[in-house]
């Protein structure tokens, strides 16, 4: 994740702050529970990164010898899978 987790309530208080400021949405519950909602799919949407990056680190795992004797190059095979996988499953990052 790109930003630190403890940011990501401050952020979601202030979008919420903003938009109830500009009559932009109208609560159907309390508060409290409704930033705890937006919380936890922000901080989803926020990992999915984090996610895609160990099912990639996962995947190379088969190949830490040839990457060890110096045959293929981590990073562009990090990379390179990493771009495949993006791609496939239209994954916006």
């Amino acid at each position: 994740m790109r930003i630190p987790k403890t940011w990501v309530t401050v952020i979601v208080k202030e979008i919420m702050g903003e938009l109830l400021k500009k009559d932009m949405i109208e609560l159907q519950a309390p508060k409290e529970k409704v930033t705890e909602i937006l919380y936890e799919l922000m901080l989803e949407e926020l990992m999915v990164e984090d996610r895609l990056n160990e099912e990639v680190r996962e995947m190379l795992k088969r190949f830490d010898s040839e990457i060890a004797r110096g045959r293929l190059d981590y990073r562009k095979l990090f990379d390179l899978t990493k771009q495949k996988l993006v791609k496939e499953r239209n994954i916006i990052l």
